[in-house]
């Protein structure tokens, strides 16, 4: 059964073409600058990369353009051999806690969730409109960041504000990486032969966010009302005394959604640094002696180590570690600089089993008290296993 699995952004298009249930990646591409001058994308296949320059003025356009380079490429012989689109949806509020088959009545029921994600929701429903719109009759399905974290008490996703706010006005964490925490849970579930592990999965990458699962349930995690909160990113600032925006605003004259652009958008590894929101570039950085390069990466290492410590206690003691997403998967030197700072929880990293980069491996030493995994991500498979099961179903 081959499957698209799809994340549609407000300029851009990714997709993967999967074969399931032998899960291999058939095909995989980004249509890049979609509405915007200098259009292009760029499509993997057979270990050869092949890129067009094409004028993209909408998602419509796009797909239309995709499905007809699978067939020029041969990447299939028809449009009939896909079988179902799986989609990322950011933002499914308290409403969506799995993955949906999606028509136009659940899109306008996702519609109302665009003000708690209006960089992400009006662009993942666009993408689907436009592949409902080039597939007809084929199952589209919808799978959110936020499902996941459904599972969540009152206890950790209320916030200590007037309870009107949430009844009201639907203030509350919802968090966000759900599908890659789920993929990763299950993943090091099946690796351990356990489905009752208690597992603190830290997703760190340019967005970062660390989530507190026991049997498969998550307890809580780092990310809140939006992708904002938590530890500090790449260009994110994570966790922030709110009362530092107002002051902000009337220091600098800023409204109040340019300090939240300069909190999304400047701040993280980029605001502390100057250097870059990439960690490639700030570890050269560091390298070369940059000491404000240093420091960033101190200050993101002391914010996860800070969160992983606070998980193994709301756990009782965590069974296993795992990192996951471009930091977690090929930083090197940001794993140690984290597991340097929680060594009071017992966990003794081995050097020479981290140096590696992007493979399921473990990396500490057989008698550390709390085992830590690399555990390589994939959103795309898990959104195509949630589409085929529901069109199994």
């Amino acid at each position: 059964m081959k499957i698209l699995a799809i994340n549609a952004g407000s300029s851009s298009l990714k997709f993967t073409l999967i074969e399931l249930p032998q899960k291999e990646v058939i095909a995989s591409g980004l249509f890049e600058k979609i509405g915007i001058a200098g259009s292009m994308y760029t499509i993997k296949y057979k270990g050869e990369k092949h890129v067009f320059e094409e004028d993209l003025p909408d998602h419509s356009v796009a797909v239309n353009k995709l499905m007809q380079a699978l067939i020029d490429l041969k990447i299939i012989a028809s449009l009939e051999e896909i079988e179902g689109v799986g989609h990322r949806i950011v933002h499914g509020g308290q409403e969506f806690s799995k993955s949906v088959i999606l028509d136009e009545d659940v899109l306008k029921r996702i519609e109302k969730y665009n003000e708690l994600a209006p960089l992400h929701n009006p662009a993942n429903v666009m993408g689907v409109r436009a592949f409902m719109k080039a597939l007809p009759g084929v199952i589209q399905v919808g799978v959110f960041d936020t499902a996941f974290h459904s599972t969540m008490d009152s206890v950790q996703f209320l916030y200590p504000v007037p309870y009107a706010w949430y009844e009201d006005l639907g203030v509350r964490k919802y968090g966000f990486h759900g599908t890659s925490h789920r993929f990763v849970n299950k993943e090091i579930s099946e690796k351990l032969g356990r489905n009752d592990l208690k597992v603190i999965s830290c997703h760190i990458g340019n967005g970062a966010s660390i989530t507190a699962i026991d049997s498969g349930k998550v307890i809580d995690t780092s990310m809140g009302f939006t992708p904002l909160a938590g530890v500090m990113m790449g260009t994110r600032s994570g966790d922030i005394d709110a009362s530092l925006i107002p002051y902000v605003m009337k220091k600098l004259n800023k409204t109040c959604d340019e300090v939240m652009d300069d909190l999304n958008k400047q701040s993280g590894l980029l605001g502390i640094s100057g250097v870059s929101s990439d960690s490639r570039d700030i570890e050269d950085a560091i390298n070369l002696g940059n000491e404000k390069a240093l420091l960033a990466q101190n200050m993101y290492a002391q914010k996860v180590a800070n969160y992983i410590a606070m998980y193994n206690n709301l756990l009782n003691g965590a069974d296993v570690i795992t990192f996951t997403a471009g930091l977690g998967e090929n930083s090197i030197m940001m794993r140690e600089a984290i597991m340097a700072r929680i060594t009071s929880l017992g966990v003794k990293l081995d050097k020479e089993e981290n140096n590696f980069r992007g493979e399921f491996k473990c990396i500490t030493t057989k008698d550390s008290k709390i085992p830590v995994w690399v555990v390589p991500t994939n959103e795309e498979l898990m959104i195509a296993m949630d589409t085929m099961e529901l069109k199994n179903k």
